[in-house]
């Protein structure tokens, strides 16, 4: 990937997009504290019952608003948000992937009050386009096993249950995630 795709300050000629009344747009570093919010209320949300209460309880924005800095100055991928009157209420994160050669949706939260309202459908798309325009015509993406909710999202946008599965530690937590893949640029 080229770095004028993958560095947030640098324009782009598909961003932002307007989704509604909402903007879709590169992620700045100073976006670190929105996006750290939703990062945090969207676990302590999406999580319970599937990664460990005590490490969900002890998740702080200041905590992830100092990694969400570190993530939003490097190059490795993209991070577009969402953003409504100028409060953050979505991230997408993708990039190359690092199991294939393929582009990655490495995460993608929404704040929960934002939940089946259009957005996650909204910035799904624009990660996917963003990932096509570096030149990925296939992804794929990681999701908790036991997460049904984000699993029928997926599918519902046409991503397909692939065959790998691995176990990640998560706040002490050993879980099963399962891939997702999608062609994309297919209409």
């Amino acid at each position: 990937m080229s770095p004028s795709r993958c560095h947030p300050e640098r324009s782009r000629p598909t961003f932002p997009e307007r989704a509604g009344e909402r903007v879709i747009r590169d992620a700045l570093p100073s976006d670190a504290p929105g996006v750290a919010r939703v990062n945090v209320a969207s676990w302590r949300q999406a999580y319970p019952g599937l990664i460990d209460q005590a490490f969900l309880d002890s998740l702080e924005v200041a905590g992830r608003t100092e990694s969400w800095n570190r993530i939003l100055r490097q190059t490795r991928g993209r991070v577009l948000v969402a953003e409504h009157d100028g409060v953050i209420d979505g991230f997408c994160a993708v990039g190359p992937s690092t199991d294939d050669d393929w582009g990655e949706v490495y995460a993608i939260y929404l704040d929960p009050e934002g939940w089946g309202k259009g957005l996650g459908r909204d910035l799904l798309a624009a990660g996917e386009r963003a990932l096509f325009e570096a030149g990925h015509w296939q992804a794929l993406l990681w999701v908790l096993d036991g997460n049904t909710r984000a699993r029928a999202f997926y599918e519902r946008q046409g991503w397909v249950l692939g065959k790998p599965i691995r176990i990640e530690n998560i706040g002490g937590t050993d879980v099963n995630e399962v891939r997702y893949e999608k062609q994309l640029g297919q209409t």
